[in-house]
């Protein structure tokens, strides 16, 4: 005998000498045993349950305890399977924030090489800009030194083309002196 669910594929365990089918159709092909998800029995379904003898007499208690068991199997494997599911998307889980947390301290630290850069750049621009500061200071001291230089130069220049201008005033005046006495 076997069990059979019009839901299932259409063999089930024996029990005894009686075979069980569930559900209200004929058996499926192949191709009609694939899960029904709209029919089969559910919360407010009724199932119907056909008994067929192939022997004298079926014990309801074997019959009974077998389904039992079934309900029992199926439901530790359920349950198996519900934990694995909890456990891979725990892992899962687990495995995303470390990954996001190993992409945020890669950025972070990227972020944080070119602040630190920033602030050094930043550094060396104020040195510069007081060195350039400090040099230009120096520069103008020097250009209004050389103007100075220069315009006593031209002072000295001046003074040197004015006592030649007066030595040869002077030598003019000499001779003319001369020339004036000897007449």
């Amino acid at each position: 005998m076997g069990l059979t669910s019009g839901r299932d594929s259409g063999a089930g365990p024996l029990v005894g000498r009686t075979r069980v089918h569930f559900g209200g159709g004929a058996r499926r092909t192949a191709r009609q045993r694939q899960p029904r998800a709209a029919e089969g029995a559910g919360p407010g379904k009724s199932c119907r349950l056909t008994l067929k003898m192939e022997g004298s007499k079926v014990e309801t208690t074997d019959l009974e305890s077998s389904l039992v068991q079934i309900i029992q199997e199926h439901q530790q494997r359920a349950l198996l399977i519900r934990d694995s599911a909890d456990k891979a998307k725990k892992d899962a889980l687990k495995t995303a924030v470390r990954v996001s947390e190993l992409l945020v301290d890669t950025v972070n630290g990227r972020v944080e090489e070119a602040f630190v850069n920033e602030k050094r750049i930043e550094l060396e621009i104020r040195s510069l800009v007081n060195t350039v500061a400090r040099y230009k200071k120096q520069t103008n001291q020097w250009l209004s030194a050389s103007n100075a230089m220069s315009s006593v130069l031209k002072e000295i220049g001046d003074f040197e083309n004015w006592m030649k201008v007066m030595d040869f005033d002077c030598k003019s005046i000499n001779a003319a002196i001369r020339n004036i006495h000897q007449a």
